[in-house]
């Protein structure tokens, strides 16, 4: 679901894995629009499952490909690259702790693959941050949150960063001290 402010175009986005059926309730021009479309869903689809995915992606592994449904007026289906880009140190409470960043790319594939480059459409990267351990555990996302959206960062508020070459969009504020442990914040 795609609702609210940071939203242009409010979108709700439902799949049923098990007929292929893509329902896509959208508003335009402030009439509800519901469209239906049956896609043929390769069994590797994604779709909210990426950061639990992430968290079980040994660090060693060089590349992991998925299928992700976009959700957008007229669905598509494109293939996510997942790739580690090194180790990013934080602390917590004074302890210190590394976190595997990843880099998550989208492939569109076929003409438009090749196109979107070309003219500017080429989907940016999203880059996310995994702890990980016995229990690995998100810890900060930068990317767009839809097509054609503005990099937004979303981090847990307690970690401080130490800056390396691994790091993503460095121009982005962090965190404001004091808010409490565990929260999350969302920056545009």
């Amino acid at each position: 679901m795609q609702k609210g402010p940071a939203f242009p175009h409010p979108m709700d986005v439902s799949i049923d894995g098990s007929t292929g059926e893509v329902q896509v309730r959208s508003t335009e021009n402030g009439k509800d629009k519901v469209q239906t479309k049956h896609l043929d869903l390769p069994p590797d689809l994604a779709n909210g499952l990426i950061l639990t995915i992430l968290k079980n992606i040994r660090p060693d592994t060089p590349e992991t490909k998925l299928s992700y449904l976009v959700a957008a007026p007229k669905p598509r289906l494109v293939k996510l690259t997942i790739t580690p880009h090194g180790e990013d140190t934080l602390t917590t409470a004074g302890s210190p702790h590394r976190a595997t960043h990843y880099v998550v790319k989208v492939q569109l594939g076929g003409v438009a693959g090749v196109v979107a480059p070309l003219i500017g459409k080429q989907p940016q990267d999203t880059h996310v941050w995994i702890l990980g351990g016995k229990a690995p555990a998100f810890v900060k996302m930068e990317g767009p949150l839809y097509q054609g959206a503005p990099i937004w960062r979303i981090e847990l508020t307690s970690p401080v960063w130490q800056q390396s070459q691994h790091s993503g969009n460095l121009s982005l504020p962090h965190a404001a001290p004091g808010l409490m442990s565990g929260a999350a914040v969302l920056r545009p």
